[in-house]
């Protein structure tokens, strides 16, 4: 019995050799950054099997070849990976990586129940940024970035911790991708920027279709929320970006849509704080179901957050 071919995942080209899919689970983007020689650096791959391995047959159906990943936080639906993709580095703020491994043990069991068949060995398989990519000395890297070790091979290794071949440095041409950190929505959580190509790539923040979801293990949610965002907003306007790639709904394209997105966070937040000031006493948040007129508001899962960070700082409140 023939097996049929698997479909090939649609790619978007939304700047010169920045790509990205949409899922069909959650409107989870991944993005594909393609150097002028057909490597390829994947983020946040994809949350079922047969998204993976879809965009693995589409990279190298258009003859790329993926050299790098990037997860852009420890959360398990942006650590999954297939052998189809390659045994190469897949990077990641080494905060997040801690933290994906503390969380390991509970995370394959979120993956085994809402996107089972994954190689499990590969789960999570994350390789901390190196040391030598936080020199900020280089001119084309500014201070508070990090510059990742992609396209260029002479500074990766493979997930296996084996080195790649050296090469004799960047080429013209070749994108450059810099790694922003913060601690908002996750621990390490790290926006890739391409100034070349006027592009950010933020994980889950910034979204149209979710509300600032927050990180509640940490000891100032909000805080470190409105400090990840002033941290994005400083590097969208140091480095000209015009393009803004959620992890989680639609591509943002202009600058005023863009500052739209963090106007929209900034007053979630807002209405947030102000909910959790007038009524300590409601620690559940069973008698304010909204408490924010935003519009992202809508459906079951995205309240039934929104609730949950209500009902935790108003716990954390009153303590």
């Amino acid at each position: 019995m023939s097996t049929a071919p698997l479909a090939l995942r649609e790619l978007h080209e939304i700047a010169d050799g920045v790509h990205v899919a949409t899922a069909e689970i959650w409107t989870s983007i991944t993005t594909v950054v393609v150097a002028p020689d057909g490597r390829a650096l994947v983020v946040d791959p994809g949350i079922t099997v047969e998204e993976v391995e879809s965009l693995a047959a589409t990279v190298s159906r258009r003859g790329w070849r993926v050299t790098a990943g990037f997860s852009t936080h420890p959360h398990w639906d942006h650590v999954l990976w297939s052998r189809s993709l390659g045994d190469v580095p897949r990077w990641a703020c080494p905060t997040a990586v801690r933290a994906q491994q503390r969380s390991l043990a509970e995370d394959l069991v979120k993956v085994e129940r809402e996107a089972p068949g994954h190689d499990l060995a590969l789960f999570g398989r994350l390789t901390p940024l190196p040391s030598t990519a936080t020199d900020a000395s280089a001119e084309d890297t500014p201070p508070g970035a990090v510059r990742l070790p992609w396209p260029d091979p002479a500074r990766a290794a493979t997930s296996s911790g084996s080195a790649t071949a050296p090469g004799a440095g960047a080429e013209v041409g070749e994108p450059l991708v810099l790694v922003v950190e913060h601690q908002a929505h996750a621990p390490g959580h790290g926006a890739l920027v391409l100034p070349g190509a006027g592009v950010i790539v933020v994980g889950d923040m910034l979204s149209d279709l979710e509300v600032p979801l927050l990180d509640l293990a940490s000891p100032d949610p909000v805080g470190d929320y409105r400090a990840g965002l002033d941290t994005l907003e400083h590097a969208i306007s140091e480095h000209g970006v015009h393009t803004l790639v959620p992890g989680h709904g639609h591509v943002c394209t202009g600058s005023d849509a863009v500052w739209e997105r963090f106007g929209a966070d900034r007053a979630y937040l807002d209405d947030l704080e102000a909910a959790v000031r007038d009524d300590t006493d409601d620690v559940d948040g069973s008698d304010d179901t909204v408490a924010s007129d935003d519009p992202r508001l809508t459906g079951e899962w995205v309240v039934g957050e929104h609730r949950r960070q209500l009902a935790h700082l108003r716990r954390m409140r009153s303590a």
